[in-house]
């Protein structure tokens, strides 16, 4: 009797004590599932490494899939406006609203190198800061660039993609898919297997991570990348702390936070990113798909519409920044970041 009850007052002042430890817990909410990189690889050990720097003090509770409800397009609102305390999306299906950050997004700006252009992000987040006034942004980055994955004959020329419906991932990616000669269908990337069953787009831009857990490889039949496994422009993703949820923190866990999503966690995702993309090539060639890397020949023949897309950005921009300022210190950064 005396053990039981010894046991039940040790049990009780340990949930005591984590309760009292435990005086901040955000919900963290994304479209991907729980199988995806994103969920694995990032924000499982990101939160759980404030968990532990923290004492227990921070807590999380992850949400994937929209299971906050919603669609991914309401996902930025939602952050901004506390429905979540974190929230992972792409800044593309807010057209308009990060238009400082869409210049990594360019084709003739990324250069298929993850790590490089998430370095180069970081070091121009004092630039790009305008954009993300009514958030904490925690991680802007990108994966390694878009492949297209499509149904029917592969790609090896500009005039291949004449006709073709195309998903695109954001607006500078639709500009790039109409600079191809074919029509660009928006839509969250959730929503592309369906489309590609239905055979209401023909093809769709994404890397081969994202292609994995969509099971991208039995809804297609080729994929093309360009000369060196460069790719055709890539996505921005966004990872932000609603800012009143961030401001709630005193300024030791705000430290924990900030040390958490720094550099290295930048670092850190772009190696990801580009490590896991032979992955998702192996699959689509053991589903029996061709897999074509365009020679440097014709990889230049996209050089005039990538040009057009550039040059559309700048006009539809100017206006509001220096774009072409931005522009020359994005294509710096990314060099300078470059191994």
């Amino acid at each position: 009797m005396f053990r039981s009850t010894a046991t039940a007052i040790a049990t009780l002042l340990t949930l005591t004590t984590a309760a009292q430890a435990q005086e901040f817990t955000f919900s963290v909410h994304h479209f991907l599932s729980p199988q995806s990189l994103t969920h694995t690889q990032m924000i499982e050990p990101w939160a759980a490494s404030i968990e532990e720097a923290s004492g227990g003090r921070i807590a999380f509770e992850i949400f994937p899939s929209m299971s906050l409800g919603g669609t991914p397009p309401e996902l930025y609102s939602q952050v901004r406006d506390g429905v979540a305390d974190v929230i992972w999306t792409l800044p593309g299906y807010t057209p308009g609203t990060f238009p400082r950050t869409e210049v990594f997004e360019l084709p003739s700006v990324h250069t298929g190198d993850a790590r490089a252009t998430n370095l180069a992000i970081q070091s121009m987040m004092d630039t790009l800061a305008p954009d993300f006034e009514d958030i904490h942004p925690l991680l802007v980055h990108v994966h390694t660039g878009n492949a297209v994955h499509l149904n029917g004959s592969d790609i090896t020329t500009v005039a291949d993609f004449e006709g073709l419906k195309v998903r695109s991932p954001s607006r500078t990616g639709a500009w790039m898919v109409e600079a191809l000669g074919a029509e660009p269908v928006g839509m969250p990337v959730p929503a592309l297997p369906q489309a590609l069953a239905r055979g209401t787009v023909d093809a769709g831009l994404v890397p081969f991570e994202i292609a994995i857990p969509l099971g991208l490889a039995d809804l297609t039949t080729a994929s093309v990348e360009l000369d060196g496994g460069a790719r055709f422009g890539t996505s921005t993703f966004l990872f932000a702390m609603n800012q009143a949820s961030y401001d709630s923190l005193p300024a030791d866990l705000q430290q924990i936070v900030d040390d958490a999503s720094g550099e290295a966690f930048a670092i850190a995702m772009g190696e990801a990113w580009n490590a896991i993309e032979p992955t998702g090539i192996q699959k689509a060639l053991d589903a029996g798909n061709t897999v074509t890397q365009l020679d440097a020949e014709a990889t230049a023949s996209f050089d005039a519409p990538f040009a057009a897309v550039e040059a559309r950005w700048l006009e539809e921009t100017a206006a509001t920044f220096d774009s072409q300022s931005l522009l020359d210190e994005a294509r710096a950064a990314i060099a300078a970041a470059t191994e």
